[in-house]
Formats: structure tokens, sequence, C-alpha cells
């Protein structure tokens, strides 16, 4: 199988594309392709050159962190939860996630998705009172794992925006049904940075690992 990957030294360098041969067993995850290239002794692309260590981020291994998302022959997805086996195409090509500034390879900055949380004022000042009727969508988007793949996939989505995404209408449901006091700013935001750009394409829904309902989100949220 060849490897094609999207690569950057710096933040400031510019892309390139590189080819790597990998002989390994088909049925693993793109994790575990990524570690068995970081991990020969010498690494070469197809053309016999030598190649520096593929940068990409992980923590857990488990799709419990958000950190390996990266786009996936096309697709925003998590390396650690999907398999080479199952991606279309002869080749594999691995890029960062577009909307999001790249430090190194495969390794974005996602630190705006918390900044627009704060912008947005989407967290707690006080104890929060769980409503038995909302356990199980609260349970749900407290799942989420920031990994952006969803900001990724939306085409209303762009950096600098004032459209903040699924990320901020999942948060901004779980603070409106947790805090009567926080309610009615959370909803002034959910208007302004949310429901005025969405156009309901429901992309981000589709490619969340965690399989977040955020349409139910938004219903609740529109309701309010």
């Amino acid at each position: 199988m060849i490897v094609s990957i999207k690569r950057q030294a710096t933040p400031t360098s510019e892309a390139y594309w590189q080819r790597f041969n990998y002989d390994g067993p088909k049925h693993v995850t793109i994790s575990a392709v990524l570690d068995a290239l970081n991990y020969t002794d010498d690494l070469f692309d197809v053309d016999g050159n030598p190649a520096t260590r593929i940068r990409w981020e992980c923590s857990c291994m488990q799709a419990m962190c958000g950190g390996c998302a990266m786009v996936i022959n096309g697709v925003p997805a998590l390396a650690c939860a999907t398999f080479a086996d199952e991606v279309k195409g002869e080749t594999l090509i691995l890029e960062p996630l577009s909307k999001f500034p790249v430090v190194a390879d495969l390794i974005v900055d996602r630190s705006v998705i918390h900044q627009q949380l704060i912008q947005g004022k989407a967290y707690l000042e006080q104890l929060a009172v769980a409503d038995p009727k909302q356990h199980a969508q609260q349970y749900s988007v407290a799942k989420c794992l920031k990994c952006g793949l969803c900001l990724e996939v939306c085409p209303n989505y762009h950096p600098g925006a004032d459209f903040f995404g699924a990320v901020l209408a999942n948060e901004s449901y779980l603070l409106a049904s947790q805090s009567a006091e926080r309610k009615p700013a959370i909803v002034d935001t959910y208007r302004k940075h949310f429901a005025a750009g969405c156009s309901k394409a429901l992309s981000c829904q589709s490619v969340c690992p965690m399989e977040i309902e955020t349409i139910t989100s938004i219903l609740r949220m529109n309701r309010k």
C-alpha cells in the first residue's frame, strides 16, 4: 500500500506531498500504519529519499481524546478509529485538518475551539441542575471530544467567522439545560454564533466519532 502524506515542517513553511510504502497488515488502524512507518530504523519515501519522522498527534489511541483527527482519503476522521482496509482506493491519503493552523505535518492547532467557547461564554458559573428528562441528550453531548471533525466538514464554518459550528450548538444546549440563570445569555449566544449561520447540512453529525445527535441539540435550542 502507498501512503501519501501532506507534510509541512513548520507552521510557516510550504506544504508538500511525500509517499511511503507500507507492507504491513491491512486490517489495522491508520494510527498503526503511521506507527509502523515511524518505528523503522530509517524512514525512506518511495523514491528512496531519507525522510524525517511523520509528526502526528495522539494520546489515548481509543477514540477518546480526539487528538488524531485528520483527513483520511478526503474524509475527516480519527486515525485510531479508521482501518486501512476500510478506506476506499489503492492509496492511503492523509492530510491535516484544513480549517485549523498547521503545527507540523498532520498536527494542527485546535485551540480556536476553546477560544470560541470562552467567547460565547459557554461554561457554567454555578452549580448545574440536572433535569432527568434531559439526561440522555446531556450525556450524549458531554462525550464531545472537541476534535474538530464537525468543523472540518461543515460547509458554513470558516476560520475567523462569527459562526462557531456544532461544538457551540451542543455546548449551548448542555449549558442552557443545566443553568436557568445562564439560559437567556446562552440563547443569545446560540442565536448569534450558530442559528444565524447554520444551513442544517448535518454533515457535522455524520462524521462525529461519538455519534452525538447534534440535530436534537439544535431542535431543543431552537425551541428555547
